[in-house]
C-alpha cells in the first residue's frame, strides 16, 4: 500500500533546497495550508450556513464583498498573524497594507501578499472559486518599521506563490521556484496529500479561456486571437474548445493539467487590464512558467512588469507556451498602437 505523503512531510524535504530560510519559509507555507483548510470547511458547509450573499461592504476594488470573502480574509491574515514568520500581509480586500507587529513577527523576513478568495462571484451558485498567494522576502531592514514599498517587488522576486481551488476536491498548488506540486485534500484525515507531484502544462492545448462577452470591447489583436480559435484546421487540432467559469483559480488550474490559454485582456473601459498585479497576474506567472507555460499582458513578461501600485492592474496572457505565442503575436501584429508598457496610448477600441 503507497503511503500519501503529506504537505507538511513534503515542505520539510524541500527544506534543503531554502538554507538560507533556516524553516521560516517552510512554516509560512504551512500556516497558509492551515487557513486554507479552515476556509475549505466553511466553503463546503455554506449552503447550511448565513455565510452566502453580500457583506454589505466594498473593497477597495469598488466591488462589493461576499461574506465568505470577508470570511477568507480574516482567516488568513490570523493565520499569518500568530505564525509569526509574516511582517506584511497585502489583500486584495484591503485598502492598505497590514503591518504585523507583535512580538514574534517584528524581525519576520516574509511579505504575503493574497487574494483570499477568487471568484466570488460564483460562491451563491455553488461553482469553483479559490485562494491565491504570493510571498516575497522583506527588502526593508529587519527591526525597523516595514514599507510599503516592501510589497512592490517585481514578480521575479517572489520566493513562493500558488492558490487553492475549492471545487469537487480541494487542492493546494505551489512553486517555490522549483517546480510545481499539488496536493489534494483528503478529509478523512484533514490533510493535504500529494496528488499532482511536478506538474507541466502542455505546450499546446485546444482550450480557449474568455469572457467573449466583452468581445466587441476586446483589442483587433484579441478578436483576431479568437478567431482564429474557432477555425477548423485539423492539423492544430482547431477550432478549440471555449471553457470561461469565471474564476481565474479554476480556469488556470483546468489549463495547467490540460493544455489552454486563460485571457483577460485591456478594454476601451479598462485600458490598464482589471486583474491586479500584485495578487492574482505575478503569482499565477510565476506558477505556471515554473510550469513550462508562459505569460505576458500581450507584449511583455508578466514577471518583469515594475510594480508601482499597490493594487495595480494588468492584462494577461498565460497558459500553454506555444497558445500564449501565438496571441502575442495578433497583439503586435494588430494591435500595436497599444503602448507596451502600460496601455496608456489606448484611446478607444473599435
Amino acid at each position: 500500500m503507497k503511503i500519501a505523503k503529506t504537505l507538511g512531510q513534503f515542505i520539510i524535504e524541500k527544506q534543503a533546497d531554502f538554507p538560507y530560510a533556516k524553516g521560516e519559509l517552510s512554516r509560512l507555507l504551512r500556516d497558509i495550508g492551515i487557513a486554507a483548510k479552515i476556509v475549505n470547511r466553511e466553503v463546503n458547509k455554506a449552503g447550511l450556513a448565513d455565510i452566502l450573499g453580500e457583506a454589505g461592504t466594498i473593497n477597495i476594488q469598488g466591488e462589493g464583498q461576499k461574506k465568505l470573502d470577508v470570511y477568507a480574509n480574516d482567516q488568513f491574515i490570523a493565520a499569518l498573524r500568530s505564525g509569526g514568520e509574516c511582517c506584511i500581509v497585502a489583500s486584495e480586500e484591503n485598502d492598505d497594507i497590514i503591518h504585523i507587529e507583535s512580538e514574534v513577527s517584528k524581525d519576520a523576513r516574509y511579505i504575503v501578499a493574497i487574494d483570499p478568495l477568487d471568484g466570488s462571484s460564483n460562491i451563491d451558485v455553488n461553482v469553483g472559486i479559490g485562494t491565491i498567494f504570493s510571498i516575497y522576502r522583506r527588502k526593508s531592514t529587519k527591526g525597523r518599521a516595514t514599507l510599503e514599498e516592501d510589497v512592490l517587488q517585481r514578480g521575479t522576486e517572489q520566493v513562493a506563490a500558488g492558490y487553492v481551488i475549492y471545487g469537487s476536491s480541494t487542492m493546494l498548488v505551489y512553486t517555490t521556484g522549483k517546480g510545481v506540486n499539488g496536493f489534494t485534500l483528503d478529509p478523512s484525515i484533514g490533510e493535504f496529500c500529494l496528488s499532482h507531484p511536478d506538474m507541466k502544462i502542455p505546450a499546446d492545448g485546444i482550450i480557449y479561456s474568455i469572457n467573449e462577452g466583452y468581445y466587441v470591447h476586446f483589442p483587433d489583436g484579441v478578436k483576431k486571437y479568437i478567431k482564429y480559435c474557432q477555425v477548423e484546421d485539423e492539423k492544430t487540432r482547431r477550432p478549440y474548445t471555449s471553457r470561461y467559469i469565471g474564476s481565474m483559480v479554476a480556469d488556470i488550474h483546468r489549463n495547467l493539467i490540460k493544455g489552454g490559454i486563460f485571457i483577460y485582456p485591456i478594454t476601451a473601459s479598462a485600458p490598464k487590464g482589471k486583474l491586479r498585479l500584485v495578487y492574482e497576474c505575478n503569482p499565477m506567472a510565476f506558477l505556471i512558467e515554473q510550469a513550462g507555460g508562459k505569460a505576458s499582458n500581450g507584449y511583455e513578461r508578466i514577471l518583469d512588469l515594475e510594480v508601482t501600485e499597490l493594487h495595480q492592474r494588468s492584462a494577461i496572457f498565460i497558459g500553454s507556451e506555444n497558445m500564449v505565442k501565438q496571441a502575442e503575436e495578433m497583439m503586435a501584429c494588430f494591435s500595436p498602437q497599444v503602448t507596451k508598457r502600460t496601455f496608456e496610448g489606448l484611446v478607444a477600441i473599435q
